[in-house]
């Protein structure tokens, strides 16, 4: 493997010292840019481009290439768990994910298959090796999972929901079923996130995209056990380097000192919670990734540039911070105005690192 030349993500990520404040976007690779709907055209479909390594690879690389960001971030999907299981993943056009073969009973729960990830997930392996043979060092690769809950919401729902009817029905009603499915995906996610790092994934991220969906009793007890479970189990060193691990729950900043106290490296904020009240409450356990509206990307360069300069002033000096948007890029974002956060975040954030 290449000699890591930009390592600003990793320091940052374990609260090392940086000469600037390291961004990369949720979401980086993506509709935004010109050249990812080209080569997603090329592909003809979303699943053909995550399941062919070479082009997922490409477009994995598009906005380092583009942008400047200080790092990449495997371009996969979070349901290739519960495709690998045989539920049937597919997309419908205006309304994203469905499963053909949800799991609503204790019975098809316990024939789930645990997917080996080097054979029904090989195609993630072999796009993360690409990748990094790629990306040469330039910047380091994160690779990421859903979380069990937020998996779990999909399968039990058969794709996108609203209220979480069904998923909360069978939480509230046969917890027991719920858990069995959370165990087992707790699991599958640990060897998934495992393999990624062992084909090159320099940093690992857990998205629990549905987590702030729940009450506080619930969130801990069916989301943020299982993300600890997760932790625990993952290798955290490779290639002569501590491989640091990022929970993020949107909607989750109430939940910041339980999610500290996990043993992750870091917390993702989404821009509902302000980074400097949140740094006070984690003090030095974890390090703070985030937290600007994505929706602040539409305004001028110079609205831009003054709201990247309150998250960084917010933080304030010192290192273990890594700037984010709060969720995902919006697919109509001008490619610009991404560069110019990008651009801000390095030029402003220097003084706070002297």
């Amino acid at each position: 493997m290449s000699e890591l030349r930009n390592d600003r993500l990793l320091r940052a990520l374990l609260r090392e010292p940086v000469d600037a404040t390291p961004v990369w976007m949720m979401r980086q690779a993506g509709r935004y840019l010109p050249e990812y709907r080209a080569t997603r055209e090329k592909a003809g479909d979303f699943m053909t481009l995550c399941k062919t390594p070479e082009l997922a690879c490409e477009v994995t690389l598009q906005p380092v290439d583009r942008l400047g960001v200080d790092a990449a971030i495997l371009f996969s999907d979070i349901l290739t768990v519960p495709d690998a299981m045989g539920l049937g993943l597919y997309f419908e056009e205006g309304e994203g994910p469905r499963f053909r073969r949800p799991v609503r009973s204790r019975r098809e729960v316990e024939t789930l298959p645990l997917p080996d990830p080097e054979r029904e997930l090989g195609y993630v392996m072999d796009a993360v090796r690409t990748i990094r043979r790629e990306l040469a060092g330039r910047v380091p690769l994160i690779g990421f999972s859903g979380s069990p809950w937020t998996l779990a919401t999909y399968m039990v729902e058969g794709g996108s929901a609203k209220n979480f009817a069904l998923a909360k029905g069978m939480m509230f009603d046969r917890p027991a079923t719920m858990h069995a499915l959370l165990d087992k995906l707790a699991r599958a996610v640990t060897d998934y996130l495992n393999a990624q790092i062992a084909a090159g994934a320099q940093a690992v991220m857990i998205f629990d995209t549905w987590g702030g969906v729940l009450a506080p009793d619930d969130y801990l007890e069916f989301s943020l056990a299982y993300m600890q479970r997760i932790v625990e189990g993952l290798a955290r060193e490779a290639e002569g380097r501590r491989v640091p691990v990022i929970l993020f729950t949107k909607g989750g900043g109430q939940w910041l000192d339980a999610m500290a106290e996990t043993g992750c490296d870091a917390l993702g904020l989404d821009w509902t919670t302000d980074i400097g009240e949140a740094r006070r409450r984690v003090g030095d356990r974890v390090a703070l990734q985030g937290n600007l509206d994505p929706c602040v990307l539409y305004a001028s360069p110079e609205t831009i540039r003054k709201k990247v300069a309150k998250v960084l002033e917010s933080y304030g000096p010192g290192s273990g911070h890594v700037f984010n948007l709060g969720h995902g890029i919006h697919p109509t974002v001008d490619p610009d105005h991404a560069a110019a956060m990008i651009e801000a975040v390095h030029e402003l954030s220097r003084p706070f690192h002297q």
